[in-house]
């Protein structure tokens, strides 16, 4: 079993170092951050589980990138969010990426397994 899970985690390509150089997770439909997903990040900064600096017009605006790996079927095969210093925040929008991608993905036939970068945006008014 485990040589199993190292064999599949060798076979995974190499996660590049830049991700400003990975091209844009290629949704179907783009999807939508919604008031409510928005909320569960606004009560983690609230109970001050992550430090996010007040904006002065009290309009916050939190962004996480996503490296995702993508095979050519279409499905979601690895996540990594980048680190916001908040590791749950980073872990939600990291699962928010899988599920947005779920059946919204377009198939690659032929094509190997590739990175792509999802940024989730949280935004809300205190």
């Amino acid at each position: 079993m485990i040589a199993l899970l190292l064999l599949q985690a060798a076979e995974l390509p190499a996660l590049p170092a830049d991700w400003s150089a990975l091209a844009p997770i290629p949704y179907v439909a783009a999807p939508k951050v919604t008031p409510e997903l928005s909320g569960f990040v606004a009560n983690e900064i609230t109970a001050g589980r992550c430090t996010v600096p007040k904006p002065a017009d009290g309009h916050y605006v939190v962004r996480v990138d996503v490296a995702t790996l993508v095979a050519a079927d279409g499905t979601v095969r690895r996540t990594m969010p980048h680190a916001i210093a908040c590791p749950t925040v980073e872990q939600y929008a990291a699962g928010l990426v899988t599920g947005f991608a779920r059946g919204n993905l377009p198939m690659r036939p032929g094509a190997v397994d590739a990175w792509y970068r999802a940024t989730i945006v949280f935004e809300w008014n205190a």
